[in-house]
């Protein structure tokens, strides 16, 4: 039975885990290869085997998306295995919460270093290849999809840093598909709110415990919500771009 996203090529960033890992098997049971960057190569190798296990296609790509050099060998390592380009989706994303006056500045480097330059990188090296599908592709259209975070709409005490970087992929994301509109490179946004990822747990031990407090009462949502989300988008026929999904867990009020 033909799938919705057969003869097409995804990439993944932040695929070792959460979100990354739910999109990239979504995105294989829907017919497409699909390349799996991170820098955690034994996570990668072992969801490239889960993928092919279930009579998907997979490959792991080792990279630190962070340079401009571990961005372009990304791509250019998907291109080698599978010839071509369809969907980016940029996932890979640093939440180092706490007072901005207190914080040490690396963690406020490697937040925008992840989320900010690593998207930027990722896209500016997938950009020429996601224009030629689209071009050429029967389906007439490609996508490019970031992920942010309802942290990009409602600022809170605590996640300055955080906020500054996805308002920008926000912002980012909309001057670009106004960009690419007419290259029929449709640019999408998913603003997941609270999901049971390890994302949280990168945050200084000290902090930890509010953190957890902050949520303690919320049903998370699961990453498979979020692949779902992206998942839609993608799927859609040509003549469809959903720009925006913004995901809260239900009892989410922030």
């Amino acid at each position: 039975m033909a799938k919705e996203l057969d003869g097409t090529v995804a990439l993944v960033t932040g695929a070792s885990s959460g979100i990354g890992a739910s999109t990239a098997r979504r995105l294989a049971r829907e017919g497409a290869s699909v390349a799996l960057v991170a820098r955690r190569g034994d996570r990668l190798a072992e969801l490239a085997r889960t993928i092919q296990q279930e009579g998907n296609v997979a490959r792991a790509v080792v990279a630190d998306i962070t340079t401009r050099a571990g961005a372009e060998s990304a791509v250019d390592q998907a291109i080698a295995a599978y010839g071509r380009l369809d969907i980016l989706v940029n996932n890979a994303g640093s939440m180092l919460v706490g007072p901005f006056a207190d914080a040490p500045e690396g963690e406020w480097e490697q937040m925008v270093g992840v989320n900010v330059l690593g998207l930027l990188y990722m896209s500016k090296a997938a950009l020429p290849h996601l224009i030629e599908a689209a071009r050429a592709d029967p389906r007439h259209t490609s996508d490019l999809v970031n992920i942010s975070s309802s942290a990009g709409r409602v600022a809170r005490p605590g996640t300055a840093v955080y906020n500054l970087t996805k308002f920008g992929v926000n912002g980012f994301t909309e001057a670009l598909r106004q960009e690419l509109q007419a290259a029929r490179v449709r640019v999408s946004v998913v603003e997941p709110g609270s999901v049971d990822t390890e994302l949280a747990s990168h945050t200084r031990e000290e902090l930890r415990a509010g953190v957890q407090a902050q949520v303690a009462n919320i049903e998370a949502l699961r990453p498979e919500d979020i692949a779902d989300a992206v998942a839609y988008i993608v799927t859609r026929s040509r003549r469809v771009a959903v720009n925006e999904i913004f995901v809260r867990a239900a009892a989410q009020s922030w």
